[in-house]
């Protein structure tokens, strides 16, 4: 490795933590204001009836979900939906530091949480959601499609 790809090895590392933790600081202060939306189904609903609300489309697996067709297919579905209503699109790994943040059991695996596979900040227009944190996540979706990479990843690491 030359010196060049470890120190951009370095810098993508902590843009990566620093957006990981502005998306958690984002999903904790929309569900103070209650601007979430959880579930694959409840989120297709509210796009579906109020897509211009919508500010951040959150998809979230785990390895054992990548074998899940259904939920891929979904997924898709949901992305090409944000995409034509210039929604940003978070893929984010880590489903048990998702049920954390949100204040939920860390138990996912018995499916006792609720559905944390897709996740929506809402942004009503008569009281807009004001934080940096969605600004940065925001900022993050914006370099990632200047780089042709429509839906950019997260890996959100236990704490």
């Amino acid at each position: 490795m030359t010196l060049e790809e470890v120190v951009g090895c370095d810098m993508a590392d902590k843009k990566m933590d620093t957006v990981s933790q502005a998306l958690e600081e984002l999903l904790v202060a929309a569900q103070r204001q209650d601007c979430l939306t959880v579930g694959v189904y409840e989120s297709a609903k509210l796009m579906n009836v109020d897509p211009d609300n919508v500010v951040l489309c959150v998809l979230a697996t785990d390895e054992e979900d990548e074998d899940d067709i259904a939920l891929q297919i979904h997924f898709t579905l949901l992305q090409a939906f944000c995409c034509e209503n210039d929604i940003n699109i978070l893929r984010v790994s880590g489903l048990r530091r998702l049920a954390q943040v949100l204040g939920e059991p860390a138990d996912v695996d018995n499916n006792s949480t609720g559905d944390f596979h897709c996740i929506l900040v809402n942004n009503p227009q008569c009281q807009p959601l004001k934080c940096q944190a969605l600004q940065e996540v925001g900022n993050y979706c914006d370099e990632s499609r200047c780089r042709n990479q429509w839906v950019p990843c997260l890996s959100l690491r236990e704490r």
